[in-house]
């Protein structure tokens, strides 16, 4: 069994508190590691080694920069198979999926890299005869990463390559569910010889350490991904400091089936959106509304498609989705279905934890009879659970679909452009998919509205993220002759 260690300032080092937290595997409960559980001293320590080191990295020039975030993309892929195994083994996830998010994070940092002389300031026209105005863009400082565990090795890649690019350092700290791959990584940071201090491993609770990563004054700013009360509480914790906050939040994304779609294409495109990381993830579709002329049609075909969803061993290529990542998960989304079913909904297939002699599995299900200010419509399940409800008239869908403190991911499917563009127009959401499953491009801008968060990530307007603007004023004497 693994027993990983902290990184801080170039070295693995134990917590200071002494104290590990085991890591359970998922599909089988079994105990495969363990982590050191990190206390205040140690997020000060990673953070002053971060702060100690963006003095001289920020100097480095961008293409060297670059050059390491290539490194660690070849690393990362030299050893991909063992990374596949281990994201399977400590997420659950599928191992068709985990090599999908490791293929991801291995083109994050090579595209991340390519960025490193594209990124430009400004020359602006002056008032002024005898004045010319730079426009710098420069690294914000110390970056604070907080990884959830639905993604661990993508979003870790999301948070880390744009910031070495850029010249900032990084404290990173990963999900105390998922912490092996990061803890994993840090091994190839170590082989690739990053300068110390640039990038710095923290494993411990979120309650334990949350705040200190994010109010330390020396962090400039707090990139962080999961649900929306932590992001509150980092949001709390960075203003004492007036830190800068990129928060990807929690996410209650709407698919719209209109009366011109295509049936099939949408099942398979909503159950691909719906069972991704078996429901896990803040782009999943969440709630469906579908046109009641065809209604029936669309619910009969995705209750077959999820009937026949397989469900187990993600170990097995045979099965389509695994386990949720812990105990908690399985009691909550149960607690949900519950709650629905009590107030009038109807399931159609599954809606129950699998009869499994071992791991968190939970049958995939499809909800009809729900009403919109039902639980199962208004809040995130993070689950493999699809609620469906019908409409009548585009007007009424689109106040549906935009009726939720979220704005993050939303979907339609429609061959109407008048629809289709209606709902660009009119859905209030950082994404809007058209006729295709959920799941962002690394070269677009991936970000939510309302409580979905602040801020965003991919792309460039992702990198910039990481930058401020510096303005210089530069006047001269327009009659000097030498």
């Amino acid at each position: 069994m693994k027993n990983y260690q902290l990184y801080i300032n170039g070295q693995f080092t134990n917590g200071a508190s002494g104290e590990t937290i085991d890591v359970i595997n998922p599909a089988t409960e079994e105990v495969i590691s363990t982590i050191q559980k990190a206390s205040e001293e140690d997020v000060n320590s990673a953070v002053e080694a971060a702060h100690s080191a963006f003095l001289s990295w920020e100097k480095v020039p961008s293409k060297e920069r670059a050059s390491y975030l290539y490194k660690i993309a070849d690393k990362l892929e030299e050893r991909k198979d063992r990374f596949v195994q281990m994201l399977t083994e400590e997420n659950g996830k599928t191992l068709e999926a985990s090599e999908g998010e490791i293929d991801v994070a291995i083109e994050y940092f090579r595209y991340m890299a390519g960025w490193a002389l594209r990124y430009e300031g400004e020359i602006l026209e002056s008032e002024r005869s005898n004045e010319n105005i730079l426009v710098y863009k420069k690294p914000i400082g110390v970056v604070t990463g907080i990884v959830p565990w639905n993604f661990p090795m993508f979003i870790l890649a999301r948070k880390l390559a744009p910031a070495i690019v850029t010249g900032c350092t990084v404290v990173l700290k990963p999900s105390q569910y998922t912490p092996n791959t990061a803890c994993e990584f840090a091994k190839i940071i170590e082989e690739v010889k990053l300068p110390k201090g640039v990038f710095n491993l923290v494993t411990g609770k979120g309650s334990d350490i949350g705040n200190p990563l994010s109010g330390h004054p020396k962090v400039r700013m707090v990139s962080m991904t999961g649900s929306y009360p932590a992001g509150s509480k980092v949001m709390e914790a960075a203003s004492k400091s007036i830190t800068k906050v990129n928060l990807e939040l929690g996410g209650k994304a709407p698919a719209i089936v209109t009366k011109h779609a295509d049936i099939d294409l949408a099942v398979e495109k909503i159950k691909t959106s719906r069972i991704t990381n078996s429901g896990q993830a803040c782009t999943n579709a969440e709630r469906v509304y579908v046109h009641e002329s065809v209604a029936v049609e669309f619910i009969g075909k995705i209750t077959e498609a999820f009937k026949n969803t397989s469900v187990g061993d993600p170990t097995n290529k045979d099965n389509e989705i695994g386990p949720l990542v812990n105990k908690d998960r399985l009691e909550t989304v149960t607690e949900m279905v519950d709650n629905a079913v009590e107030n009038g909904a109807k399931i159609l297939t599954g809606g129950k934890p699998l009869d499994a002699e071992q791991g968190f599995y939970y049958e995939p299900a499809i909800l009809v009879d729900v009403k919109q200010d039902m639980e199962i419509i208004q809040e995130e399940i993070f689950g493999p659970v699809l609620p469906i409800m019908t409409y009548k008239d585009f007007d009424e869908v689109i106040e549906l679909a935009n009726d939720t403190e979220y704005g993050l991911s939303s979907s339609i499917f429609s061959e109407n452009l008048h629809e289709i563009m209606r709902a660009a127009n009119e859905l209030r959401y950082g994404e809007t998919f058209v006729n295709r499953e959920n799941f962002e491009a690394i070269n677009g801008f991936h970000a939510g509205r309302a409580q979905s968060g602040i801020g965003g990530a991919d792309g460039k307007h992702g990198l910039n993220e990481y930058l401020e603007t510096h303005v210089v004023y530069l006047e001269y004497d327009e009659d000097y002759k030498g």
